[in-house]
């Protein structure tokens, strides 16, 4: 019999099938029988295709987001000019808190448009602190740390990324 140069190294041929039988829980698992990971079944979820409901919605609060949306535009960039302006105002602070918050985190809830409601506020928040902290390190490692230069690096880099997300992402279907 003709025996290949693995063969005659290794000796003979050796079949790649386990000693034992497989265990009862090993038979039985949903992977053996093609079933899906968990893994390879999420999906981001869409918002439903009957939007018609969600316009007609009755009642006072309907029309309560963009106002809550337009208000918080007002008072961040009042806090930005505050700041810009250098004003002794007691407001002065709290309103540039929020605009250094708001700002990057409207950009990447923007970007972040498919996922759930709260983890997307959340992810935005984060996302806004670390833009916060990179830009503050950033301007401290070149020693050219100022109030001004640090909002209006923030304001450029929220809207880069808010323009960025506007173009790349696709619209949702409705």
């Amino acid at each position: 019999m003709f025996e290949t140069p693995w063969e005659q190294v290794c000796g003979s041929s050796r079949v790649l099938t386990p000693s034992v039988p497989l265990r009862d829980i090993e038979v039985r698992h949903p992977a053996r029988w093609g079933a899906k990971s968990p893994m390879q079944t999420i999906r981001i979820k869409r918002p439903s295709g009957n939007s018609d409901t969600e316009r007609a919605r009755p009642g006072p609060g309907r029309d309560l987001a963009p106002l809550l949306a337009g208000a918080a535009t007002a008072v961040g960039g009042f806090g930005a000019l505050l700041a810009l302006v250098g004003s002794h105002s007691p407001l002065r602070g709290p309103l540039t808190l929020f605009f250094l918050l708001a700002a990057p985190a409207a950009a990447i809830a923007v970007a972040l448009r498919g996922l759930e409601p709260f983890g997307r506020t959340l992810a935005a928040l984060a996302g806004a602190v670390v833009l916060n902290m990179l830009v503050a390190q950033g301007m401290l490692a070149v020693h050219r740390w100022s109030v001004r230069g640090g909002i209006i690096a923030v304001t450029v880099i929220s809207c880069v990324l808010l323009l960025l997300s506007c173009v790349t992402v696709k619209p949702t279907k409705r």
